[in-house]
């Protein structure tokens, strides 16, 4: 009977397992299920603007800030210490070059330029009477001594010859020929010494007198120069044509050497100097158009490049360009800070996408992020050329029935789902409309 009892017990345990294997089959077959479904099904759409490639014409400007200069500019300062005697100019006049503009105290410098006149007019006297009567004077008593002792000597040639011939005849003692004889050495030594002195004088006295009465006169002359040009240094002329902008001093008052005393700018013409990459300054030339935008004009003024550096400044390897506008009529004023923009390449019929659908990598290179038909982004490299004013050129990348992101290209990832949506977020039904062309 205990054995009976036990088999519907073990009848009902297995019936009891059986149905927790069922249920436990039921639940994984439809978690599989559910796993087996794609994950898009579900997946939002980012919404984004976009647009499609355009032709049209760019130009490549390059801009850069510079502060007007004039052409020209003197800081006159003058080379004596002085009081000013006089100013003949006020600021803002126009001078014209070589002008007087004032004049100071120089009534010390005139009695020393007067002194050294005086002087110099001395060695000048003294200079025509060195080379004039002193000079050949000893020169002719020396060729006089010449002639004095050549004759002196020929005589007493003539009478030791004399006095050989009654020597040898008998007529004379050994005794008078001797004397005769001693007479001519002496003879010879005196006209050897006049001819010493006659080529001395003709040589080296002669070139001496001249070059001391010389060396004098030129000394007296230097002297009176230097005195006439302290006295000319208190004049103070204009080395240019221009604008006086500056007069520190008054009448009466001491001007220093080598403090500016009167500055004067010449503002027919203005320049505005920058500095530009080497790359960009190459693509300029001398009379290349540019355009100044000035605080208070609303029309840009014209000016075109007057000098382009030959050499890149050492500080930050730049070239320095000058543009020189025009300013006949005054209403620029210097120091001004302007605007400047120079075109450079140009090119027409070019394809051109917004600079801001171009997402930047490393090497220089870039991409953008182009909706394929199925609604999903995918990078595209492209090739740029230009970028002004908002607009970049494509060289190679992209046709006219491409569609890119045109703003927060760089967040998306490949092959993210968008929608094209109006710039407030609104989503835009149909194909994104074409940017008007620049």
């Amino acid at each position: 009977m205990r054995h009976a009892q036990s088999a519907p017990r073990a009848h009902r345990f297995l019936t009891a397992a059986f149905g927790l294997v069922a249920m436990a089959s039921t639940m994984a077959l439809a978690v599989g299920c559910q796993h087996d479904k794609p994950e898009t099904a579900g997946e939002t759409a980012i919404s984004v603007e976009a647009a499609h490639p355009v032709r049209g014409s760019i130009a490549e400007h390059m801009t850069a800030d510079a502060v007007l200069s004039p052409i020209a500019q003197a800081a006159i300062s003058p080379k004596v210490t002085a009081p000013v005697r006089r100013f003949l100019v006020q600021r803002g006049a126009h001078v014209k070059q070589g002008q007087l503009l004032a004049t100071l105290e120089n009534a010390d410098l005139a009695a020393a330029a007067l002194d050294s006149k005086g002087t110099y007019t001395a060695a000048q006297a003294a200079f025509d009477t060195a080379t004039k009567a002193q000079v050949p004077e000893e020169y002719q008593r020396a060729q006089l001594d010449v002639k004095q002792a050549k004759a002196n000597l020929d005589l007493n040639q003539s009478i030791v010859n004399s006095r050989q011939q009654l020597f040898d005849q008998g007529a004379v003692p050994g005794r008078d020929l001797d004397t005769a004889r001693a007479g001519l050495v002496q003879a010879q030594a005196a006209y050897d010494t006049a001819v010493s002195h006659l080529s001395a004088q003709q040589s080296v006295s002669r070139e001496a007198a001249l070059k001391a009465a010389s060396g004098q006169l030129s000394s007296a002359q230097g002297k009176y120069l230097a005195a006439n040009a302290q006295v000319g240094y208190t004049e103070i002329r204009s080395p240019i044509s221009g604008v006086v902008t500056d007069r520190p001093l008054f009448a009466g008052e001491t001007a220093s050497a080598g403090t500016p005393l009167l500055t004067v700018m010449d503002t027919s013409s203005l320049l505005a100097k920058v500095h530009l990459a080497q790359s960009l300054a190459q693509r300029l030339a001398l009379g290349s158009v540019a355009e100044l935008t000035l605080p208070g004009l609303d029309e840009p003024l014209q000016a075109r490049v007057s000098l382009i550096s030959p050499a890149l400044d050492p500080g930050s390897t730049t070239v320095e360009v000058w543009l020189r506008v025009d300013n006949a009529a005054g209403t620029l004023k210097v120091g001004t800070p302007v605007h400047v923009q120079v075109p450079g390449r140009r090119a027409e019929q070019a394809l051109l996408i917004p600079d801001s659908a171009l997402v930047a990598v490393s090497g220089g290179s870039s991409y953008v992020m182009a909706i394929g038909a199925d609604g999903v982004a995918h990078k595209r490299p492209v090739t740029t050329g230009i970028r002004d004013a908002g607009q970049a050129q494509v060289l190679s990348g992209l046709s006219e029935t491409d569609t890119i992101v045109t703003t927060g290209a760089f967040t998306l990832e490949d092959g993210t789902k968008v929608k094209v949506g109006e710039p407030g977020g609104d989503e835009k039904s149909g194909a994104p409309e074409k940017p008007d062309a620049p």
